[in-house]
């Protein structure tokens, strides 16, 4: 968010007020307009960029002291290159930044840190402007030129994603900005996949799941409610759209379970994650979004007692167009097992984690943010074994 992210940063809030070009693009500080000197001595105008390192809603102190530029090589007035090169190589560090040149020069002060943001946009902008200035004494990188800043860009999350940014895999990310996708329970991994997916830029999360949640869901799902949340006896969507929206806009939660009465409302979601342990459900859920033509993954585990040990599988099944039948092969349809030891009060929180952890992966590779080489539309964890198995390759 760019203009409360700067009106909430005083050296952000300075750079602005002293009329530099700024804005913030998805974790980065961008500076417009900077003048400097190309190799024929004529005075051209570039762009410095660093990703932002952020506390809360504000800026914190700069620990990186490098400085991303795009434009041609920077000379001295006297024909040199600029001594504060660190390497050249045409990059796109964010979507809609680019840059030709990584610049290195710490302060001399400070104990060679940058106080904040405005110190180390002040340090590079000097370095470059003093040399424009020499030939032209009154280009300025303070020109007061305006930059559209909206009273907040659109973003599905609530404050900036910096670890994208910090990272340098802006474009990759952007990847999951895709449309909205549904989780259909969220008793165990469905609750895992939602704290996944509220990472990610996709547009908006539907939340489907009709029961309330109750003190043993708390020991299947991230986080901690407290006693009194557990007291309230909320809804499943309910208590996790209160948290979620913490962090992202698109949560929309619905109390209701999924049927063949309404599978209509995921006609247009990119992506279903169907996390329920109740074989018919599934059926009709499934068949349902089959005939929608609608992708989805479904995630489930398989448990035994023995010898006071759990043992058992963890399964992952994805449904494309390209798989469909492979994937209804691997569907388990069958009624609930009243015997299964999964339907029984015992902690495999890490389990259904794991679930949800693999099923969000697949996903993140069918829309080319990880490589998927292997191209398995099921995968099987063996506790036991602790081995991956990957089955019906498209």
């Amino acid at each position: 968010m760019s203009l409360p992210l700067i009106s909430r940063s005083p050296d952000l809030e300075s750079l602005h007020l002293d009329g530099y070009a700024i804005e913030v693009v998805h974790g980065y500080l961008v500076v417009r307009s900077v003048p400097y000197l190309d190799k024929d001595l004529s005075v051209r105008y570039g762009t410095l960029c660093c990703a932002l390192e952020l506390a809360g809603d504000r800026t914190a102190q700069p620990t990186d002291h490098t400085m991303l530029f795009e434009g041609d090589l920077p000379h001295r007035s006297d024909g040199s290159a600029l001594n504060i090169l660190a390497g050249s190589n045409r990059q796109n560090p964010v979507q809609g930044v680019w840059a030709d040149h990584h610049f290195s020069r710490k302060p001399t002060d400070n104990d060679q840190r940058y106080r904040d943001y405005a110190h180390k946009v002040a340090t590079y902008v000097t370095i470059l402007e003093r040399e424009a200035q020499a030939v032209d004494p009154e280009v300025t990188a303070r020109s007061n030129t305006p930059v559209p800043v909206p009273e907040g860009e659109e973003s599905v999350f609530v404050y900036a994603d910096t670890a994208s940014s910090r990272a340098g895999i802006g474009p990759t990310s952007a990847k999951l900005s895709v449309g909205a996708v549904s989780i259909i329970g969220l008793g165990g991994s469905g609750s895992y996949v939602l704290d996944l997916i509220a990472k990610t830029p996709v547009s908006e999360i539907h939340l489907f799941d009709g029961d309330r949640f109750l003190q043993h869901n708390a020991f299947r799902a991230p986080g901690a409610p407290s006693l009194k949340d557990l007291e309230r006896i909320p809804s499943k969507v309910e208590h996790f759209d209160r948290i979620y929206s913490n962090m992202h806009t698109g949560i929309h939660p619905h109390p209701y379970r999924v049927d063949g009465t309404n599978i209509g409302e995921l006609s247009t979601m990119s992506m279903v994650f169907v996390a329920v342990d109740d074989g018919q459900a599934r059926r009709e859920i499934c068949t349902g979004l089959e005939q929608l033509g609608v992708s989805f993954i479904d995630v489930g585990m398989g448990l035994y007692e023995a010898d006071s040990s759990l043992g058992g599988q963890v399964r992952v099944t994805t449904s494309i167009e390209a798989s469909r039948d492979l994937a209804r092969d691997r569907l388990p349809f069958g009624d609930r097992d009243p015997n299964n030891e999964y339907r029984s009060n015992i902690q495999i929180a890490d389990l259904n984690c794991l679930a949800a952890t693999l099923a969000v992966i697949k996903w993140k590779k069918l829309v080319g943010f990880y490589q998927d080489t292997d191209a398995e539309t099921n995968a099987l964890y063996a506790v036991g074994g602790n081995c991956l198995i990957n089955e019906d390759h498209m």
